[in-house]
């Protein structure tokens, strides 16, 4: 069984990558962005069935486990955990998973409210549940989710927003929507 592999990115195909470690090139599907012609090294997670044998890649052990346990929910097989993992950030989605935010969950390829939903109630105890700390917010600041709804309302894509708003809910603890609001669109006019 391969644990990790280190070798140069020799092809880049869609969602999957060649790495060339010794005289053999390795197919391994990673969410990452990878290079061609970097020298990599990637902790491999192998899936064996009947008809194939997989190698699923990741840079740091975080994102092996966070694999994992999608992989345990029912319904999340490797290729949408890997589409998961893909378009939408660790953090991101960690987040989503402690605060129940289904709608963030559901806007990855393949994955619907209903297994959304399902990967929230089957991950929010493995994740730390309410204690859950993502860069110093917690599960319990309610303002995260009223924000993303707001700024939703005006016509902003979660994907887009997600990461300015936790960071204004950390940096502002205990304020509500009403001062975050201006502040995030404060936020999002500078970004231009």
């Amino acid at each position: 069984m391969i644990g990790k592999l280190q070798g140069i990115v020799d092809y880049v195909g869609d969602g999957f990558v060649i790495i060339m470690a010794g005289p053999v090139g390795y197919k391994v599907f990673t969410p990452d962005y990878l290079t061609l012609k970097s020298t990599v090294t990637l902790w491999i997670e192998t899936i064996v069935r009947e008809d194939s044998i997989r190698l699923f890649g990741f840079s740091n052990l975080s994102g092996q486990n966070l694999f994992n346990q999608l992989t345990t929910v029912s319904g999340v097989g490797p290729k949408v955990a890997l589409g998961i993992m893909s378009s939408i950030k660790t953090d991101t989605l960690m987040s989503a998973i402690a605060t129940g935010d289904a709608k963030t969950i559901a806007t990855a390829p393949g994955v619907g409210k209903k297994v959304a939903e399902k990967i929230i109630v089957e991950l929010k105890n493995k994740m730390g549940g309410a204690n859950f700390d993502f860069d110093g917010a917690s599960a319990g600041d309610s303002a995260l989710p009223d924000l993303l709804s707001a700024l939703e309302s005006l016509g902003y894509r979660r994907l887009d927003i997600i990461d300015m708003a936790q960071k204004l809910v950390s940096n502002n603890p205990g304020s509500d929507v009403a001062k975050l609001v201006p502040m995030a669109l404060k936020e999002i006019s500078s970004g231009k």
